[in-house]
């Protein structure tokens, strides 16, 4: 095992820079998860990492070892792509054979580390299949497996679930997580999906914009967001934000705070409980009601306009259009600067 060290990592195309002097310190055996919207840099700071792109400037160590110069096949990492990139007229056992027959791997050696593998990742009846003749999640662990055989120090996932349906993504990322807990190694793991870094992470890096916004647990990301981007993209629905005019009139009595001119309130859906309009710190005209079954989803918005989410165990007995008031406990509130979107 081995940890990842970046420092003033840059990346650039041409005149337009797209990373922005990344720091990040990876602790060996770290499950760590980058996450962001489209375009953010993750999957280019994945690359970077393995290899596959060059870094303009900056470092990048794996353990004590400054690999800036290092051919991607000389890492020590193993990459698993979003998509399965196997062999399609090779057996699942060649197909995770492969780079160790490129190696020039002894057989013997081939097929211990093979079958181990297969064991690891409950492929042992299917070495003898095509690829044809596997489920998408199966394909996809064939793909991780081909990983494994390889012994790499540092694991590297981009987006691997993403082309699964439902049912096999919890599948596979329960999988995933059970691997990892299982080999010990360092695993990096890029997605768009906040689910997967909230199950899946020990550590979470928000990415924006080619810089990292914060680094932490998920629970500390989510309970102290350090701006406001962070605190919408940790928590689904995401958190709703009111200014001083979507408030009642007795909110900051509520809320134990006055919100201040150029501050808003963040308030998270699932916080949001239903009051009597005399202890209300935000209320809203009832617009939709998603029932999920186990929880409802209520759209409101307020008399300024402003749309948000209240996430109740069952759907309020009221029709479209009527006023619904909310209360929240004070220290679930989060506040932040409205123009630079720090918290406050």
């Amino acid at each position: 095992m081995a940890g990842l060290t970046l420092r003033d990592v840059r990346k650039s195309y041409g005149d337009v820079q797209v990373m922005h002097g990344v720091d990040l310190d990876i602790e060996h055996g770290e499950f760590v998860v980058f996450v962001g919207p489209s375009g953010c840099g993750k999957s280019t700071l994945l690359r970077m990492i393995a290899g596959l792109e060059e870094i303009s400037d900056g470092t990048v160590a794996i353990g004590d070892t400054v690999v800036n110069q290092v051919a991607a096949s000389k890492r020590g990492v193993a990459m698993v792509f979003q998509t399965y990139a196997l062999y399609p007229h090779m057996s699942v056992y060649k197909n995770m054979a492969f780079g160790l027959k490129q190696a020039k791997t002894p057989q013997d050696e081939i097929d211990r580390r093979v079958k181990g593998a297969a064991e690891i990742l409950q492929l042992g009846d299917y070495l003898d299949r095509s690829p044809r003749n596997l489920s998408g999640g199966q394909r996809q662990r064939v793909a991780i497996g081909r990983a494994i055989v390889r012994d790499p120090e540092v694991f590297l996932f981009d987006e691997p679930l993403s082309n699964l349906d439902a049912a096999l993504r919890v599948q596979t990322r329960l999988e995933i997580a059970r691997l990892h807990e299982r080999l010990g190694n360092t695993m990096i793991y890029v997605t768009h999906d906040q689910v997967e870094a909230m199950t899946l992470a020990d550590k979470i890096v928000v990415l924006r914009d080619g810089r990292i916004e914060q680094v932490g647990s998920p629970i500390t990301l989510y309970e102290n967001p350090a701006n406001a981007f962070v605190a919408q993209f940790i928590g689904s629905p995401k958190m709703n934000f009111f200014q001083t005019a979507d408030l009642t009139a007795g909110a900051n009595g509520h809320l134990g705070r006055t919100l201040e001119a150029g501050q808003q309130v963040g308030l998270r859906p699932e916080h949001l409980m239903p009051c009597a309009e005399a202890d209300a710190v935000v209320q809203g005209r009832l617009d939709l009601i998603e029932n999920l079954g186990e929880y409802a989803l209520v759209h409101l918005m307020t008399a300024n306009g402003t749309e948000f989410i209240a996430k109740t165990e069952k759907p309020p007995q009221a029709p479209k259009g009527d006023t619904l008031s909310f209360t929240i406990k004070p220290e679930l509130a989060h506040y932040f600067d409205i123009e630079s979107g720090l918290r406050c």
